[in-house]
């Protein structure tokens, strides 16, 4: 059924460069007006956590928590367990000014005067030093460019025979392009970088780069089978058998995010955003940059160096 596939992808490569600029320009401009927003575990700051039940209206704890730390700019969320018995107002204070016991007593207090009728109760606090978190910053992203490069080494050494290490580097700038739409994801969405966007960013890693796989490994057999046709006639034709194969991979893990997605803003779990939104659009992404990125770019790549030859 795959084979039935027709699509000119080089063509079509060319569209989807113009859209991804689009989407890199797009992303700058959303980056530089609403800023990029660290979790305290990346930028240090206090985070302190209320039970409460019943209803709270956010933007008033906000105002409360404000008035207590001389309209420090803060951050508050809630949540709610599945059972709906579990409620939460996490109140998020970035950089490193000390709370200090005192005034963390007189934020609830005022808290509980504001909701006399919500029983709110101090569950927990957590402080992290700004310097620490810059180190845990930056170990994370030490993380992930390791997996980079061990990437890159692993294609370049499977794929020997079509040219591996420039396979391996394409499918690096394929990989960094899902990165970013991910990262874009969250400045658009004014969501936190936090250690659950790290998990987003190797998972997206993963599939991506197991999608690109797939192609290479197929262009390699076609090269076999059809040594007669030109390589952008194999190329085209190796993507066209693999199509559907990536699409149904990509659509399937999706319709499990989106599940996630719904099922975590029907119950108000707020904390699951920064995880399943650029989970979402980072997996779309790595889906079309497989075929339409990674292995054109590889083809162009080819052919130029087969032009120098010649």
């Amino acid at each position: 059924m795959a084979k039935k596939f027709k699509v000119n992808f080089p063509k079509a490569a060319n569209i989807v460069f113009i859209i991804y600029a689009a989407i890199f320009i797009i992303g700058i401009v959303f980056t530089v007006i609403n800023g990029v927003k660290l979790d305290i575990n990346f930028s240090g700051g206090t985070r302190f956590t209320y039970l409460y039940t019943g209803d709270v209206d956010t933007a008033q704890a906000k105002s409360v928590v404000e008035g207590k730390l001389d309209n420090q700019s803060v951050t508050v969320t809630t949540s709610e367990g599945i059972n709906g018995g579990s409620k939460k107002l996490v109140v998020s204070l970035a950089g490193d000014n000390a709370v200090s016991v005192e005034t963390q007593e007189n934020i609830l207090k005022a808290l509980q005067e504001k909701f006399k009728d919500n029983n709110i109760q101090l569950g927990d606090s957590n402080s992290v030093n700004p310097s620490v978190a810059g180190e845990f910053f930056a170990k994370s992203l030490y993380a992930v460019g390791i997996a980079c490069v061990l990437m890159v080494i692993y294609v370049g050494f499977r794929f020997k025979r079509i040219g591996g290490i420039s396979a391996g580097v394409m499918a690096l700038v394929a990989l960094v392009i899902d990165c970013f739409v991910a990262f874009f994801t969250c400045t658009i969405f004014k969501l936190e970088i936090d250690t659950n966007f790290m998990a987003v960013i190797l998972t997206i890693l993963g599939y991506s780069l197991n999608d690109t796989i797939v192609v290479y490994d197929r262009i390699r057999e076609n090269e076999r089978k059809l040594g007669d046709q030109t390589l952008t006639e194999i190329v085209n034709t190796s993507c066209n058998q693999c199509l559907v194969r990536n699409i149904m991979t990509s659509v399937t893990t999706l319709i499990a995010i989106i599940t996630v997605w719904v099922t975590a803003e029907y119950f108000g779990l707020t904390t699951l955003r920064t995880f399943v939104i650029p989970m979402a659009f980072g997996l779309a992404s790595g889906c079309i940059t497989s075929i339409l990125v990674a292995v054109q770019l590889w083809l162009k790549y080819q052919n130029l160096k087969a032009k120098k030859r010649a």
